[in-house]
């Protein structure tokens, strides 16, 4: 083989950094912000927590979508590009009702990301298909997803468009334009045609015999208990730091994600010092300080402690999810790894945040007051209880989860 056929051509590798930057730039360009959205409109925080469930919603049908149609029918870049033009389009319609209608608001929502969800794996599948050594460059691609999603956050800021229904606009025309890019990208065909599909497969039953094994039993329970605390972040965040006196909502939020562009670097060298268990427990506990940093500022607007909860984003995500996937990807062996990875998205960004932001919603609504038609949030109670339903799902863990230190895929027959 050629020396050059271990890179990736830079043409291609250019396309495929800008497929994921507009990927994640449409979702962040809206997602962040639509919390305060919905708020400045009067929407009750029940209604906030059901519109943050339409993500998780739509991540459990995702995998029936790409197991019995774009995996099988369709060449990746054409439903791509299908998708994400209906989906623009839809999303452009969003803020057209949300002044009429909640529930036509959040029906929208449900439509555009039932399109949205299932790009996340067509993207990363048409990406790793044309790639020629994914370990090295995967990282070095996927990377401009989260730059995206920074870009959108701060365009959002900077225009002002915080609690703007431009925002949408601007999220849709990035999809429609991304859904006419999409039909230029790299032919990749459909990697399951002629296969039989299978629900069990496409999400991640035969992963269910994994449970036998305590360790990983502990660890899809817990993974999918702390979910449901975590959607309070992801649900109302947004809105706390806006009454908190922060006017640039998005900008402020994306210090998350440069956060997490930092930790990702320098989480190798965490791993080799701290193993599966603690970087798990270290995630976990991270999520434990943000709830507390916003419970503490809470009643006095303290900025940097809201600032220093958002910081620890890179923390919360990459110790806790990206370590989940690599614990789960070492005991799944080559036979299930992808039906592994796909149970561990359906039991945590699936089940786990759909009840989250439901429960979210509940809690911020009981700690809601209206007088004269204006609403005050008690902030303090409703990031205590999270910070403490964390806590306790910690030390479950830490209790009952072994690191599988001498646990690797080197041991397992199917790589052998």
């Amino acid at each position: 083989m050629d020396q050059n056929d271990h890179h990736l051509g830079g043409f291609v590798s250019l396309k495929l950094s800008l497929m994921m930057f507009l990927q994640f730039f449409l979702w962040g360009a809206w997602y962040v912000t639509m919390g305060p959205f919905m708020a400045n409109l009067g929407m009750t925080p029940k209604t906030i927590g059901t519109a943050y469930t339409v993500g998780p919603i739509a991540a459990i049908a995702s995998p029936f979508f790409l197991g019995l149609i774009a995996d099988r029918f369709f060449a990746t870049e054409r439903i791509l590009g299908i998708l994400h033009l209906v989906g623009g389009i839809i999303l452009c319609a969003a803020p057209l009702v949300a002044e009429q209608s909640s529930s036509f608001f959040i029906g929208v929502l449900l439509l555009h990301m039932l399109c949205y969800m299932p790009t996340l794996g067509l993207t990363n599948s048409l990406a790793l298909h044309n790639m020629t050594n994914a370990e090295k460059q995967f990282p070095l691609i996927r990377v401009f997803g989260t730059i995206g999603w920074i870009v959108a956050n701060v365009m959002i800021s900077s225009l002002l468009f915080d609690k703007s229904p431009n925002m949408f606009y601007i999220a849709g025309g990035a999809g429609i334009l991304l859904g006419f890019y999409s039909f230029f990208l790299p032919h990749t065909p459909p990697p399951a045609k002629g296969k039989a599909f299978s629900a069990k497969d496409a999400i991640g039953l035969e992963a269910l015999s994994l449970l036998k094994d305590r360790s990983f039993a502990i660890f899809a329970i817990c993974s999918f208990l702390i979910c449901i605390p975590l959607a309070a972040y992801y649900s109302f965040a947004g809105q706390f730091v806006g009454d908190m006196g922060i006017e640039r909502i998005a900008l402020t939020m994306s210090t998350g994600q440069m956060s997490e562009i930092l930790f990702m670097v320098v989480m190798p060298l965490f791993f080799a010092r701290f193993g599966v268990k603690w970087m798990l427990a270290i995630g976990m506990l991270a999520w434990v300080a943000r709830y507390g940093l916003f419970a503490g500022a809470a009643d006095d607007q303290i900025k940097w402690m809201v600032l220093g909860g958002i910081l620890l984003h890179g923390i919360c995500y990459d110790f806790f999810f990206v370590t989940g996937q690599i614990y789960t990807d070492q005991v799944s062996g080559t036979k299930i790894r992808g039906q592994a990875q796909g149970f561990l998205v359906l039991i945590t960004q699936g089940l786990g945040m759909l009840i989250g932001a439901q429960l979210s919603g509940m809690l911020v609504a009981k700690y809601t007051t209206t007088i004269d038609e204006v609403s005050t949030i008690d902030w303090q109670q409703v990031w205590i209880y999270p910070a403490a339903f964390a806590l306790l799902i910690l030390i479950l863990f830490v209790t009952f989860f072994k690191d599988p230190a001498s646990k690797t895929t080197a041991n397992d027959p199917e790589t052998q």
